[in-house]
């Protein structure tokens, strides 16, 4: 490799070293005010003081970013881009929600250029929303799986993604049948799982939307690939949890529906889980599945308040995601805001190291990729959010008078948005 592909980056560093949640923050946060991190074939190599790698690197390319914050990429864990067009819609509950206008939005998708369209526009606004990695829901139409891992592909982003499966409670031209949910996504896992930078996942929309057949298909298959992951919601809305039962009356509750058919597990990205009973909350700790907390869609679409301060005393693994497009951000800086208020109405202060590790090492934790992505370190891949913390007049006034690192990244976590964004890094380029 020519010595000229060795990129060195400079700023304020930031990397954790260990869970905010269970640790002082200041231990396991790693910053320096003047650092540097070196990047070399798409992998971070060395994180240090500016002056130091400055030294050890004297052929690299540097890119100065003077004070912006170096941070690593944001992980989006929990994701519908077919709704990016829909993102803001008024009003309704969950199921309204649904009918009145993601059901016909992801009708579309059955046209490969508009589902590319959709693709290419949703990765561009996430990008310049410093996002390098997202998970997202697709449509049951295999073009649309195609569609979201051609545009991530193309970025060299670190994607996730799979085939929503329906076969009842949906209208025509949305459903497909078990037989078809397990042929088409054992297709289409063959083809991405693994390919670059991509992972298939396995994701029944959830189970209102699939029949016990297609259920049992989807955890059939997933048992037949468990380095995939699987995705589904739970818990999201009260009317929701009331049609499960309705629908599985044999179920203890809505997760035992989900545990009789194989579909969860270490692995399993749980969306929402804001309304989980007691045994609930003690199974999915046992399992150690991930729950994925959206708090701009639990508050946009009124479906409730994530329990984020008993939940991560319990030991949960939890994700932080937009749930684009009931969520009404494409913004993790936003996401992060939202998740502040709504703990604090759950009675939870969250440290602003809290909320950056959620959108970085926490989501690469919920995904089990904290060992590929989620923080600065050397041997990790080299996805980067330059973020400027005097993005807007009224943020730098703040920021000014910050005496801690915290102190000056907080006013850019509650009135932040793409303007805080200088740059995202991507695979050890910039885009």
């Amino acid at each position: 490799m020519r010595v000229t592909d060795m990129q060195l980056i400079l700023g304020q560093t930031l990397s954790f070293t260990g869970d905010p949640f269970h640790a002082d923050p200041e231990e396991v946060v790693q910053h320096h005010s003047h650092g540097a991190v070196a990047i070399d074939g798409g992998r971070i190599t060395a994180v240090g003081p500016a002056d130091r790698l400055r030294q050890t690197h004297p052929l690299a390319q540097v890119t100065d970013y003077g004070d912006a914050l170096i941070s690593p990429g944001f992980i989006d864990a929990h994701v519908h881009y077919p709704q990016t067009a829909i993102i803001a819609s008024w009003g309704k509950r969950l199921i309204d929600w649904l009918n009145s206008y993601t059901f016909p939005e992801e009708i579309r998708f059955h046209d490969p250029a508009h589902a590319a369209q959709i693709a290419n526009t949703y990765f561009d606004l996430v990008t310049a929303n410093g996002t390098t990695t997202t998970v997202s829901y697709c449509t049951i139409h295999p073009a649309s799986v195609d569609a979201y891992f051609t545009a991530a592909q193309a970025r060299g982003m670190r994607a996730l993604g799979g085939k929503t499966c329906m076969d009842r409670n949906a209208p025509d031209g949305l459903r497909d049948s078990a037989q078809t949910a397990y042929d088409d996504s054992k297709a289409l896992l063959t083809q991405w799982h693994g390919t670059d930078r991509l992972s298939y996942v396995i994701t029944p929309r959830f189970a209102p939307t699939s029949t016990p057949d297609q259920l049992s298909a989807l955890g059939t298959l997933w048992g037949e690939h468990p380095d995939c992951l699987m995705q589904t919601h739970i818990s999201e809305q009260v009317e929701e949890i009331d049609w499960v039962a309705k629908l599985f009356p044999q179920a203890r509750d809505y997760l035992d529906v989900y545990e009789g058919f194989g579909l969860a597990g270490p692995g399993a990205l749980m969306g929402h889980a804001i309304h989980l009973t007691d045994r609930e909350r003690a199974r999915l700790k046992e399992m150690d599945a991930s729950l994925i907390h959206c708090p701009t869609s639990n508050t946009f679409i009124g479906s409730g308040l994530f329990d984020m301060g008993g939940l991560m005393d319990e030991g949960q693994r939890i994700g932080l995601a937009t749930d684009t497009g009931g969520g009404s951000s494409f913004s993790m800086l936003r996401t992060m805001a939202a998740a502040y208020e709504v703990a604090h109405l759950r009675g939870t202060t969250l440290h602003p190291a809290q909320l950056w590790w959620l959108a970085t090492a926490g989501s690469a934790r919920a995904l089990r990729m904290d060992d590929r992505i989620g923080t600065l370190a050397a041997g990790m891949e080299a996805d980067l959010a330059i973020i400027d913390l005097a993005s807007t007049p009224a943020i730098a006034q703040r920021a000014a008078r910050a005496d801690s690192l915290w102190q000056a990244v907080f006013p850019t976590i509650m009135m932040g948005d793409d303007r805080a964004v200088i740059a995202t890094w991507v695979n050890g380029k910039a885009l």
